[in-house]
C-alpha cells in the first residue's frame, strides 16, 4: 500500500507558475535545491523536515533530498532525486515513486540525483547562466559550492522575478492562508480563556501548540508567550503569571501545505487591564484601527508606518510622555523609542515571506534601499501596496528600560520625549496587536476569522 501523496494544489497551478517564471527570465538555467533532513543532536535524531518555500511554490513537493531545474533555453523542467532503498522503506514504509510525485505537479522528466552535477556542468560549458536564490542552510550553501564553485552568486533577476510572483497571492493561496489564520485565531482565543494568575508562560505556549497540532498543522514560528512584552522576541517561558501582568502572545499556525498565519494579542492576566494599561492599550487599538483603514492599493506601507508612529506619539503626548508635533516626531524617528519595529511584513509560505531573498528585495521596489535609521531599518515592508499583497498589521507600544536609559543619557530626541515622566513606565512592559490583511482591487480585507482585538472583546472572552 502506498503512503498517500502529500497535499498539493492542482498540477496546473505549478505548471502555470513555472511557465510564467520561464517567460519572465527569458533564458538561462534556473536551479532549485530542496531541503534535506537536518540532524538535531546525532544523525538519526532529526529536526522536523521543512521543505524550502521556493521549491514548494514552484514544485509543490514536500519531500526531502530533491532538486530541480527549469532549463529555459531548452524548454525542459527536470526533478532530480533518488528512489527509496529497502533500508529506507523499513523505517518509512513504501512511498510514492519519484515519477508519481513529479507527475502530481505536472513534471514528466525525472533523473537520479547523481546526474544533477553533469547537467549543470554541461550548461556551464555551453555558457548558460545558472540562476539560483540565496541559500540559508549550511547544507545548501555547501551543495551550491560543490555544484557551481564558491564564487557563484545568487541571481538578482531570479530573486525579483520570484518575489513579484509570490508577493501577489492567487485565490488558492489566499484560501490556504485563511485556513492557517482561522486556526491561529483559535490558538489566541484558547490563551485568552486560560490566562489567569498562577498559570505559567509554558502552560500557554503548550496549549496553543496543541491547538495547531490537533488540526494536523505546524507552528509557523516559535511561539512568543511572555509577560515581558518589551522584549520583542521573548521565548523563555520562565515566568508564572501574576495579577496585574499582561501576557503578550505572538503565535501562528502553518497549514499542511505550509502557508502561515501570524497574530498577536496582549491580554490581561487578571480579570481586566489596570487603569494604566487601559490608557496605553487605547492608544494601541486606535493606531491599529486607523492603520487598517489606511491600507489600500497605491499607498506605500512606509506612509502607513509613519502615520502609526504619529498616532502613537499623539496618544503618548496625552499621557505626558511625549511633546511637540506628533508627525515631526514620527518622521524624525523619535517614536522608535516606543515601537522599534516595522508596522508589518509580507506573509505567505514563510511567515516573513521570502526573507531569505533579502528583505529589501521583497518589501521595497527594485533598486531601493532601506532607511538605515533606528526603527526605520526594521520596516520590512515599505513599498507601494498592490492587489494580492498579504501582510501583517502589527503596531506595538513598548517601554524598554535599556533603550530608555541609553537615549536619555545621550539626550536623544529630548525635544519630543519627556524622559522624566517616562521613568515611571520602565516597569510597564509592552503590548502589540496583530492581524493579517489582503489588499484588494479597491481597498483591503482581513483574512480569516477576526480575533478579539479591543479591550472589551478580550475581557469578555475571559469570562
Amino acid at each position: 500500500y502506498y503512503t498517500m501523496l502529500k497535499p498539493t494544489f492542482a498540477k496546473e497551478v505549478y505548471m502555470e507558475r513555472r511557465a510564467r517564471l520561464q517567460k519572465t527570465m527569458g533564458s538561462g538555467l534556473l536551479l532549485f535545491l530542496g531541503n534535506t533532513i537536518a540532524s538535531y543532536n546525532y544523525p538519526d535524531n532529526n529536526y522536523m523536515f521543512r521543505q524550502d518555500s521556493t521549491f514548494l511554490y514552484l514544485f509543490g513537493l514536500d519531500y526531502e533530498d530533491l532538486a530541480a531545474v527549469i532549463d529555459v533555453d531548452n524548454n525542459r523542467t527536470i526533478i532530480f532525486g533518488d528512489e527509496l532503498t529497502i533500508d529506507d522503506i523499513i523505517w518509512t514504509g513504501v512511498q510514492p515513486t519519484l515519477a508519481e510525485k513529479s507527475e502530481a505537479v505536472g513534471v514528466t522528466e525525472t533523473r537520479p540525483m547523481a546526474e544533477l552535477q553533469k547537467y549543470i556542468d554541461q550548461a556551464v560549458a555551453q555558457q548558460q547562466k545558472v540562476h539560483f536564490v540565496p541559500p540559508y542552510r549550511g547544507h545548501t550553501i555547501m551543495w551550491l559550492r560543490e555544484l557551481l564553485g564558491k564564487e557563484a552568486q545568487p541571481s538578482l533577476d531570479l530573486i525579483y522575478a520570484l518575489a513579484d510572483m509570490r508577493n501577489h497571492k492567487a485565490p488558492e493561496e489566499i484560501a490556504e492562508i485563511a485556513k492557517a489564520i482561522d486556526i491561529t485565531v483559535d490558538m489566541h482565543e484558547t490563551a485568552i480563556r486560560m490566562v489567569r494568575p498562577g498559570v505559567t508562560e509554558k502552560d500557554i505556549a503548550a496549549a496553543v501548540c496543541e491547538v495547531a497540532q490537533r488540526k494536523g498543522y505546524y507552528l509557523s514560528f516559535p511561539t512568543i508567550a511572555t509577560n515581558h512584552g518589551e522584549t520583542l522576541h521573548n521565548h523563555g517561558y520562565i515566568h508564572t503569571l501574576q495579577d496585574g501582568d499582561m501576557l503578550l502572545l505572538d503565535a501562528g499556525a502553518e497549514t499542511e501545505m505550509h502557508y502561515a498565519g501570524d497574530c498577536t494579542t496582549t491580554m490581561p492576566v487578571g480579570r481586566d487591564y489596570t487603569q494604566r494599561q487601559k490608557e496605553v492599550y487605547e492608544i494601541l487599538y486606535r493606531t491599529y484601527e486607523e492603520a487598517t483603514r489606511m491600507i489600500r492599493p497605491g499607498i506605500t506601507y512606509r506612509e502607513c508606518h509613519v502615520r502609526a508612529w504619529a498616532n502613537i506619539a499623539e496618544g503618548l503626548k496625552g499621557l505626558g510622555l511625549m511633546q511637540g508635533d506628533p508627525m515631526e516626531a514620527a518622521e524624525a524617528g523619535a517614536v522608535a523609542m516606543f515601537m522599534p519595529h516595522g508596522l508589518g511584513h509580507m506573509m505567505g509560505l514563510d511567515v516573513h515571506d521570502m526573507e531569505n531573498y533579502g528583505e529589501v528585495h521583497v518589501g521595497y521596489p527594485r533598486g531601493a534601499e532601506k532607511d538605515p535609521r533606528f526603527g526605520f531599518r526594521s520596516l520590512r515592508l515599505g513599498r507601494t501596496l498592490e492587489p494580492g499583497f498579504v501582510f501583517t498589521v502589527e503596531p506595538g507600544i513598548y517601554f524598554i528600560p535599556d533603550l530608555i536609559d541609553q537615549w536619555k543619557a545621550a539626550g536623544k530626541f529630548k525635544e519630543f520625549i519627556c524622559y522624566d515622566k517616562l521613568e515611571a513606565f520602565k516597569d510597564f512592559g509592552g503590548m502589540r496587536n496583530e492581524e493579517d490583511w489582503l489588499i484588494t482591487s479597491d481597498g483591503a480585507s482581513r483574512i480569516g476569522r477576526k480575533k478579539p482585538n479591543s479591550m472589551a472583546e478580550i475581557v469578555a472572552m475571559k469570562g
